[in-house]
């Protein structure tokens, strides 16, 4: 039997094979197996500007829009050891980019690559990003300075957009870009009947495509988990 209840799942109790969800109505309703998929939100920095302009002039992904902007001037603000990826990855799109440091200790060996690469790298914390229209940017920092971007690259942490999963005591997985469900190749977690899929329980990078091919394996093996 498939239904749709428009309400908010407040609580998950019992175990495999017979699960009960609380609902935001009172309503109790019982399943064998569970799939959690409501995915993750951004955790905005404390900066003025930032919220206002993400998506827009603030964006994270490369593949998604840096096409458009080859070429031009592009900003990244340091986020850790892994924003050293994406300037090698920005290089096959622009030669013109200026990392933002953000108040972070970047490494000497890491600034010596970022100078070989002839790459600017501005120190000092963000206090303000002003908005153009458009994509273009002005980040303004602690020590007096404003640097205008064609566009601005951010990575900022996510985490889950509920907690279902911490009342169930499902295991984790921190990783560089925030908290995800640890699952194993079936998309199962670390209870078993609930698995998990999309950005939910993807480790590596948000993405819808990665997201409905996550979400077709849990649904299969979900079913065959349930074959007799």
């Amino acid at each position: 039997m498939i239904g749709l209840v428009n309400a908010r799942a407040d609580s998950i109790s019992g175990a495999i094979d017979s699960f009960s969800v609380l609902t935001a109505d009172g309503e109790s309703l019982r399943t064998r197996r569970l799939i959690l998929s409501y995915g993750v939100v951004d955790q905005m920095p404390d900066i003025p500007g930032f919220a206002e302009g993400w998506g827009t002039s603030i964006v994270p992904c490369p593949y998604c829009d840096g096409f458009e902007f080859a070429g031009q001037h592009w900003g990244l603000v340091w986020s850790g050891p892994q924003s050293h990826n994406y300037v090698r990855l920005f290089h096959d799109s622009t030669d013109k980019l200026t990392l933002f440091a953000a108040g972070h200790n970047i490494p000497p060996d890491i600034r010596a690559d970022l100078a070989r690469r002839n790459i600017s790298v501005i120190d000092g914390r963000i206090i303000e990003i002003a908005h153009h229209g458009g994509h273009n940017a002005t980040v303004k920092l602690d020590t007096g300075s404003n640097v205008a971007v064609d566009i601005l690259f951010a990575h900022p942490r996510t985490k889950p957009s509920a907690g279902l999963h911490e009342s169930l005591g499902l295991a984790t997985v921190n990783t560089p870009l925030g908290i995800v469900l640890k699952v194993d190749e079936r998309r199962e977690t670390s209870m078993p009947g609930i698995y998990a899929a999309g950005d939910l329980a993807n480790p590596l990078m948000p993405s819808v495509t990665v997201a409905s091919s996550h979400g077709a394996t849990a649904g299969i093996s979900t079913q065959q988990s349930m074959l007799v």
